[in-house]
């Protein structure tokens, strides 16, 4: 009878130590909380510039920032101040051995460095800012700034007492000739007899070059500054002349505070978001981004209030216009600088012959 009771215990014991152990993994299980787990990914990114441009990768830098606010668990690592060219290539690479999950470039000419790089690494994903090749495992991604530029250049046709603009330019590729196109535009819209003066750095950051260039222009008889150039220095040369200004990227009242109109500015941060929220989710495909005004990517940062209120007005107009897709930039009639018909009236370009834009407009003083 003994001998039926300590078996008959021996036998709760090991149903007990079973029981508790089922138990603890299980509590395990829900502690390692695999939704939190996933959220843990390393981001690479590689600027051009340093956020400290106040421009281009100030604002890309704002969007990073953002978005580690928003996905707990995202650990950043920044190469900054990265050449195009070989420079670049060994960038990615670098980040591809310390374990990134994704990487992003943040300059057109980063392109084949890039490509290459994501052909030897088809588990980790590519994020090219402004460019034109895509494969599997590298996505491009832009937004319609020229939708910006066109409300920018209202304002500087506007506000222009002697026609004469003047646009501080860094390379002639399609991103920034139809930036200029469309500021010229713009300003064309308000006041048909202004011009556009063109004068290339062929640097993204050189904030003594970009200086002298808007000198330059100035000294031309601009009395409007307008850039597309990755620092404010354009708009310090306007403002130390006298001059009016449009800044670029974010909003470069504070360089400028008695010149600067406004500014087309970036909003990367959301676009950041959802990017690497699919990424974790696993929902990720590779895609070539290019989101207008009216999913916010882009903006136009507050009108000085020296601009007068019926040109606010319409800029606001045209905005709401964007916004709605009512209507885009390059809508018919378009003539080209010289005199070819682009577009006739009512004919939209397409996508594909914006991306690879290489002409001016009629208005524009410069050549390619």
């Amino acid at each position: 009878m003994k001998l039926k009771k300590f078996t008959a215990l021996i036998l709760l014991a090991m149903l007990l130590s079973v029981f508790v152990v089922g138990c603890g993994n299980d509590a395990k299980t829900e502690s390692e909380q695999p939704a939190e787990q996933s959220e843990a990914i390393k981001v690479g990114w590689v600027y051009i510039g340093v956020p400290g441009d106040y421009g281009w990768t100030y604002a890309h830098d704002q969007g990073r920032k953002y978005l580690e606010a928003e996905i707990p668990g995202v650990e950043s690592i920044i190469l900054e101040n990265v050449p195009e060219g070989a420079d670049a290539e060994r960038s990615f690479e670098q980040l591809a051995q310390e374990g990134c999950s994704i990487i992003f470039g943040t300059s057109f000419g980063y392109g084949d460095a890039m490509l290459a790089v994501a052909e030897k690494y088809p588990d980790i994903k590519f994020m090219h800012a402004t460019g034109l090749q895509t494969a599997d495992n590298l996505s491009t991604y832009f937004g319609r700034i020229y939708q910006a530029r066109y409300l920018s250049g209202m304002v500087a046709g506007a506000m222009t007492t002697n026609n004469q603009l003047g646009y501080v330019a860094a390379f002639p590729i399609p991103e920034v000739v139809r930036g200029i196109n469309a500021f010229t535009l713009g300003a064309q819209s308000v006041n048909p007899d202004a011009k556009v003066k063109v004068v290339w750095t062929n640097t993204w950051f050189d904030p003594a070059k970009e200086k002298e260039a808007a000198k330059s222009l100035l000294e031309a008889g601009c009395d409007v500054i307008a850039q597309h150039q990755d620092t404010t220095e354009p708009q310090v040369a306007a403002e130390e002349a006298g001059k009016y200004c449009v800044g670029y990227n974010t909003d470069m009242h504070d360089f400028a505070p008695e010149g600067n109109l406004t500014s087309p500015i970036w909003n990367w941060g959301p676009y950041y978001v959802n990017t690497i929220q699919a990424v974790i989710d696993g929902t990720w495909a590779s895609e070539a981004y290019w989101g207008g005004i009216d999913e916010e990517i882009v903006d136009l940062a507050p009108i000085s209030d020296k601009v007068p209120a019926a040109i606010v007005e319409q800029v606001e107009a045209k905005k709401e216009a964007l916004k709605s897709k009512q209507w885009d930039v390059f809508t018919g009639p378009i003539i080209a600088q010289d005199g070819t018909e682009k577009a006739a009236e009512g004919q939209v370009l397409t996508d594909t012959e914006m991306l690879s834009m290489d002409w001016f407009v009629a208005g524009v003083e410069g050549s390619l």
